[in-house]
């Protein structure tokens, strides 16, 4: 038996050692300790060096394999020692350092597409894995068998008989990432695409990510691992000061909103406040802004966001009539939507998704559109807003939405003006425009990528739309997306699950599960609420969960999320609650 460890050890760190008893001496660990993380495969073969798993974790060894894809086409790199890898003057360093492994590339003359780092493993034949989304998540994460190939944003956890790894890659890199998983291979893809063609750095050396991984430690469950994994990849989020709760008129009005309407919601709603120390917002959703001449009733694509349409005249009047109901005044807005008048050279080009001429996007990496930007939302600021919740923008710069990234995130062929940027350093550019311009405001990022607006907004969408008219697509997109991403809550951002649709169409005993999921799992509860459905049961429903969600809460947490993609048992309040999702 023991000479059965030592031979695995020698396999699995690449270290000599003669007798049992080195073992202790060098890695300073127990036994039984020591027998339980080789026991995971994956992790002993790819973890270099043990660290403290309730601090920094483990740290993954350098890649055994790094390709790099060109304009030629998908070439592998030589390897000069265990940390550098170069193809002619193009240089990928592995860099190990404390708490992760840097990896950096220098590519002078060659523009870079992907660099593909590539470690040989071997996975448990009953291992599950779970991944991420690149922005919002669509109803489709859970826990599953290795689907070979597929591309797992940002992050992946691998569960193998009683033991948990985890892999990713730290918020706000200047790539975008993504895992997968091949029979023999675990690899990670940073797409170092420029819009749809590879990046020109120059004489640019730049940072693609640092990569951090973890192993669970006793007595954890896999959950607990998730949820310190998600601090160890975000090492300074930016979060709301009190816990963040209130209402939203979008899934009763869809747009075909009023002051009228939103101030009728409001003094409803005011009425079952009962912290006055910790007040609501009212978030004024699309509908509002200057509209379009040619899309004269489209709420979600408007000519100006600087401007009040004739519907809301004096907007900074009616936050000030929001504040004197006692509700905090937020608002919702499309940051790249051009003007109609706009010139040409302004725009992102036509591609396909993107293609439509009544709906012109501006370019963000020219500087005259990142200052109207900002200029938009110090306005917000200086009408009285609170909070902004902005929206589009992945779509709007990719062409595609979140579900559709399945093999590249946008089409090939198109650039931005200035195309010596990757997209991510791009995006977290606009995304520090928007934090700088906005201020104290709270910002909510909506169709954001995920692993960028960590550490820049305070709240993130994690999901696709709920629903005031189907209840099935609340329970798809509301309880799927909350479970599988809870974990990144308050080490991320406030993770905001969306709003309960409080309307005539949906089955109220559905509906009440909902609102008080969010109100008890410390996350954003948002009710948008018809006020012909508000009868007196939901009224005193309403006044009890703003109570709860207007404290400090510990964070709910699935129970069953390993083998329900709608998990129906919680742990509330250290209590266990069960839902009836069907």
């Amino acid at each position: 038996m023991a000479a059965a460890l030592l031979g695995r050890l020698k396999k699995i760190f690449a270290v000599e050692i003669e007798s049992w008893g080195r073992v202790t001496k060098i890695f300073k660990v127990k036994r039984k300790d020591f027998i339980r993380i080789s026991s995971l495969s994956i992790a002993g073969v790819l973890f270099g060096r043990l660290t403290s798993a309730a601090t920094v974790g483990h740290i993954i060894k350098p890649p055994h394999a790094v390709m790099l894809l060109t304009d030629d086409g998908w070439r592998k790199c030589t390897v000069s020692n265990e940390n550098y890898f170069k193809y002619h003057d193009v240089i990928v360093t592995a860099k190990l350092t404390a708490n992760d492994l840097v990896v950096l590339l220098n590519s002078p003359k060659i523009a870079i597409k992907e660099v593909k780092l590539i470690w040989n493993h071997h996975l448990g034949e009953k291992a599950l894995c779970l991944g991420d989304h690149w922005e919002r998540t669509y109803g489709d994460v859970g826990w599953s068998k290795p689907d070979f190939g597929k591309k797992e944003p940002w992050y992946l956890t691998i569960y193998d008989e009683n033991s948990t790894a985890c892999f990713g890659v730290k918020t706000g890199c200047n790539s975008i990432c993504s895992w997968s998983l091949r029979p023999a291979t675990l690899e990670l893809s940073l797409n170092t695409r420029s819009g749809g063609t590879g990046v020109w750095l120059g004489d640019r050396e730049l940072n693609l990510a640092n990569i951090v991984t973890t192993c669970n430690s006793e007595p954890e469950s896999t959950f607990q691992t998730q949820r310190r994994f998600c601090r160890i990849m975000c090492e300074q989020s930016r979060l709301p000061k009190q816990p963040i709760y209130g209402i939203n008129d979008w899934y009763y009005a869809y747009g075909n909103n009023s002051p009228e309407l939103i101030l009728k919601q409001s003094r409803l709603m005011s009425e079952l406040v009962s912290d006055t120390g910790n007040l609501p917002f009212c978030v004024i959703d699309a509908g509002w802004a200057k509209y379009a001449p040619a899309l004269p009733g489209d709420c979600c694509w408007q000519e100006d966001f600087s401007k009040a349409n004739e519907k809301f005249k004096d907007i900074q009047a009616l936050a000030s009539q929001l504040k004197a109901i006692g509700m905090r005044p937020g608002l919702w807005t499309r940051p790249l939507c051009a003007k109609s008048t706009d010139p040409k050279n302004l725009l992102l080009p036509k591609i396909r998704g993107r293609e439509n001429p009544l709906n012109p996007i501006l370019d963000p990496t020219i500087p005259e559109n990142i200052e109207r930007m900002k200029n938009n939302f110090v306005t917000y600021k200086l009408w009285g807003f609170e909070m902004v919740k902005h929206d589009f923008s992945t779509f709007d710069i990719t062409g595609k939405w979140g579900f559709e990234m399945k093999d590249q995130i946008t089409e090939e062929g198109w650039r931005f003006s200035d195309n010596s940027k990757t997209t991510a350093e791009v995006i977290n550019h606009l995304y520090r425009s928007i934090r700088e311009a906005a201020g104290e405001m709270y910002l909510i990022g909506c169709n954001t990528l995920s692993h960028l607006s960590a550490g820049k907004f305070e709240l993130n969408r994690i999901g696709d739309d709920t629903s005031g008219k189907e209840w099935s697509r609340t329970r798809k997109m509301g309880v799927n997306c909350l479970a599988f991403r809870i974990c990144q809550h308050r080490s991320f951002y406030f993770t905001d699950g969306d709003c309960v649709g409080l309307t005539t169409q949906v089955p109220w005993e559905k509906n009440k599960q909902w609102m008080q999921l969010l109100a008890e799992s410390s996350t954003p509860l948002f009710i948008s609420a018809q006020p012909d459905a508000l009868k007196l049961p939901q009224k005193s429903f309403i006044k009890d969960c703003f109570a709860r969600a207007a404290k400090v809460q510990p964070i709910g947490e699935p129970l069953d999320w390993m083998q329900d993609n709608l998990p129906n048992k919680w742990r509330l309040n250290n209590r266990e609650v069960d839902f009836d999702w069907n």
